[in-house]
């Protein structure tokens, strides 16, 4: 039977991110998307004027439909949560629907560069840290795992080990594979960590193409979701990621696409429908 994965992101209309962008990845995957709105967008709100509708009054009724009709998922996987009630509404999400098969990947955007976003405030932050207990696989940038450990943001290049560290702490309340991405190296590189519980680490470097785009993490999370869904290993996952956002970008950059337009995905689909 065909799989399932539930998206439960923003949909935003214009911009590539969030579930705009990954139903239609999931579903060159093969795996059937079945999306659960936290908030509608015209715009992402990197745009100077946009729509927003916030859906967290009705996610619980949205959700009831799914738990009336005793619906089972293959996968789940998590984007931007914009509240304490929509952190809460996911984990009850995941006690409802997660079985000892589906796969949950979580990606908890909470900032970045040493940064936390506006909306997280420090009861936001300890929700995080239980949400994420149910997470087959976690990724964080080093923001994020920061913030989940309760460390300090480190003002040097991280070492290897620091991060294998940090991993470890944050592995034994839960995830078995965390994905630090997006650690850049040099001007030319960047490095996508990965920390596997009980294995050893492995590294996915990719080069530095232009600058931040919207949606790239959402982009990467659902190739992940999707190549893991399928049966891949978690570090070629990573790689068909990387490879693939790389190849977006370029074209982005060739084609002078800005960088809030996010990522011309639609262009290269078909390579990620063999997997």
């Amino acid at each position: 039977m065909q799989k399932k994965i539930a998206l439960i992101n923003d949909v935003t209309g214009f911009g590539r991110c969030s579930i705009a962008v990954m139903a239609p990845i999931v579903s060159a995957m093969k795996i059937q998307a079945v999306t659960i709105p936290t908030a509608i967008l015209s715009t992402h709100t990197q745009f100077p004027i946009y729509f927003f509708d916030d859906y967290t009054p009705k996610m619980k009724d949205y959700i009831q439909t799914y738990k009336d009709l005793d619906m089972k998922f293959d996968g789940i996987s998590t984007g931007f949560l914009g509240s304490l009630e929509q952190v809460e509404i996911v984990i009850d999400f995941f006690k409802t629907f997660k079985s000892k098969d589906t796969f949950i990947l979580v990606d908890p955007v909470m900032g970045d560069y040493g940064q936390l976003y506006k909306t997280y405030t420090p009861e936001m932050c300890e929700k995080m840290k239980e949400l994420v207990q149910y997470a087959d696989v976690l990724t964080p940038n080093l923001t994020e795992l920061c913030t989940l450990i309760g460390c300090e943001y480190p003002t040097e290049r991280v070492t290897i080990k620091q991060l294998e560290d940090m991993c470890k702490t944050l592995s034994a309340h839960g995830p078995a594979h965390i994905i630090v991405t997006g650690i850049p190296i040099n001007k030319t590189q960047i490095m996508n960590f990965i920390y596997n519980k009980g294995e050893d680490f492995q590294i996915v470097m990719v080069d530095r193409i232009g600058g931040d785009r919207s949606g790239t993490g959402d982009v990467i999370s659902s190739v992940i979701a999707g190549m893991v869904m399928n049966g891949h290993s978690v570090y070629e996952s990573v790689k068909k990621a990387a490879a693939f956002v790389s190849k977006c970008i370029k074209y982005c950059e060739a084609e002078n696409v800005p960088n809030h337009w996010g990522l011309c995905f639609e262009m290269f689909l078909s390579d990620l429908m063999e997997v």
